[in-house]
């Protein structure tokens, strides 16, 4: 029967969530801090092996996290952590980089892309018209956050196509669609998942699969830091809550459930947010919470009338094309 079956496909899904990343070699960019330091945590706490890298290897008293301390946490979870200093804006080190992966462990099972250099220029430059803004804040973006993305992403497509499988992941943002922060910013976020698109289609044919993923408002350090000048002001006429943003570990969760998922091909070349993939597949985060997608009606009924939001299924959501079709501007 038709209920038969769905709870056996729930079931099956269930199993693979309990997978141990045992054996998977991973590649996390970007991991000294932030969301790249949550998804790194997430694989190792698996029992993944997760090479890191980043530009802080050793701690720092002007910035939170470093490679050594992230690969501490996670060898203290009993995951494998190899910290790498890696400046992915040099593309020698980048290739240096791809050449000891595939010399010491002979595959390369996950690529997450999430390498960004240009988060405080982000934020310092928000309410500044790009004219006005210097061509840096192009270039910190636009360098190490789209184009450090393809060199890395052809690295890994060297390795991944003659085994004839593997997983590369571009962590994105609704910035792609909707106008946040800078132009920089939105035109890097559109970029990152164009790329999955596109390259997802020449990748099909050797079984790699390459997404782009979407977290939403996240715990980093700097968001964290950044709280009271956040929830004062708005985003596209949205009050942000801190509070109520994911920990840097959920996008981990939902990459690890990718991974582990023997049907995962058939999400290549897809823009897919952690909340639909945490209703997916079941898992929550790290605090037991449950997020909101931001295709479900109730996530946007719930911010003006929060009663009415209470009676309304999660499972209603707004399709893509829509969301698409409602975020074009015509000036």
């Amino acid at each position: 029967s038709r209920g038969s079956f769905k709870l056996s496909y729930y079931n099956e899904y269930k199993s693979y969530l309990r997978m141990s990343l045992s054996g998977k070699i991973c590649l996390v960019t970007g991991a000294s801090r932030g969301i790249g330091r949550g998804i790194a945590l997430a694989l190792g706490s698996e029992g993944a092996t997760v090479y890191i890298t980043g530009r802080t290897l050793d701690p720092v008293s002007t910035a939170p996290g470093s490679l050594k301390v992230t690969a501490e946490e996670i060898e203290g979870r009993g995951g494998k952590a190899i910290p790498v200093k890696c400046d992915h804006g040099v593309d020698s080190e980048v290739h240096a980089l791809f050449d000891r992966i595939k010399k010491d462990q002979g595959k390369l099972d996950l690529l997450v892309n999430n390498a960004l250099k240009g988060v405080s220029t982000i934020g310092k430059y928000a309410a500044t018209p790009f004219w006005e803004a210097p061509i840096e804040s192009w270039d910190d973006v636009i360098h190490v956050g789209l184009r450090c993305h393809y060199v890395a992403a052809i690295e890994a497509a060297k390795i991944m196509t003659p085994q004839q499988s593997g997983l590369i992941v571009n962590i994105s943002s609704a910035g792609a669609l909707f106008n946040f922060f800078t132009v920089p910013y939105v035109v890097g976020k559109a970029g990152v998942d164009r790329m999955a698109e596109m390259a997802a289609l020449q990748l099909k044919k050797h079984n790699v699969t390459f997404i782009s993923l979407w977290p939403g408002l996240v715990q980093t350090e700097y968001i964290v830091s950044k709280k009271d000048t956040i929830e004062k002001a708005e985003v596209r006429g949205i009050k942000m809550d801190v509070s109520k943003g994911e920990t840097v570990e959920f996008a981990g969760r939902a990459i690890a459930a990718l991974l582990k998922d023997p049907n995962v091909h058939k999400k290549t070349g897809k823009t897919i947010t952690t909340a639909d993939l945490g209703v997916e597949y079941g898992f929550t985060d790290v605090d037991g919470r449950s997020h909101g997608s931001m295709r479900a009606v109730k996530t946007w009924v719930s911010r003006k009338l929060p009663l009415l939001g209470y009676f309304i299924p999660s499972f209603i959501k707004i399709p893509w094309s829509w969301i698409v079709e409602a975020t074009r501007h015509y000036y």
